[in-house]
């Protein structure tokens, strides 16, 4: 089967690979190109732990083609903080104990991250709504919640 080459941006780093046409972003971000910081949690778009970026919109990367990945600007969790400063978001999943088994923690941090570019004042109703895409099968939701409010209030300086 013949290979695509994929010429696209992660994470602000210009970034190449190939891809046969049925391998999913994911599998090319994690098995092409070693960024395994993002999960496969259900392979069906239902648990949002393999959330990335694509273009500027929240996207499954299990649901996306890699070939469709063709010039695209992508980002994923490995690109959230910079360099040793963890984002505010990082820093808080930590402190408020929001993670367990750490699966679906990408996911949210990129899907909360994504929230705070869009609103950075999420009422806590509104952060609820916006994760509700990502699942959580270890710790509940109310640490992701609250750590979701604090990295907000954090980055408001508030």
């Amino acid at each position: 089967m013949a290979k695509h080459h994929v010429t696209t941006t992660i994470n602000g780093d210009p970034a190449e690979f190939l891809c046969e046409t049925q391998q999913t972003l994911l599998d090319c971000l994690r098995d092409e190109l070693g960024l395994t910081g993002s999960k496969e949690g259900c392979a069906s778009g239902d648990c949002g732990a393999c959330s990335v970026m694509l273009d500027g919109r929240l996207v499954c990367a299990c649901l996306v083609l890699g070939v469709e990945a063709e010039g695209a600007t992508i980002e994923t969790i490995e690109g959230v903080a910079q360099g040793d400063e963890l984002h505010p978001l990082q820093k808080h999943f930590l402190e408020d104990a929001a993670l367990q088994c750490g699966v679906c923690t990408p996911g949210f941090i990129v899907a909360a991250k994504a929230l705070l570019e869009h609103n950075p004042d999420p009422t806590e109703t509104e952060a609820r709504y916006w994760l509700a895409g990502n699942l959580c099968r270890c710790t509940g939701y109310d640490k992701i919640i609250k750590a979701v409010m604090n990295a907000a209030a954090e980055m408001r300086g508030a």
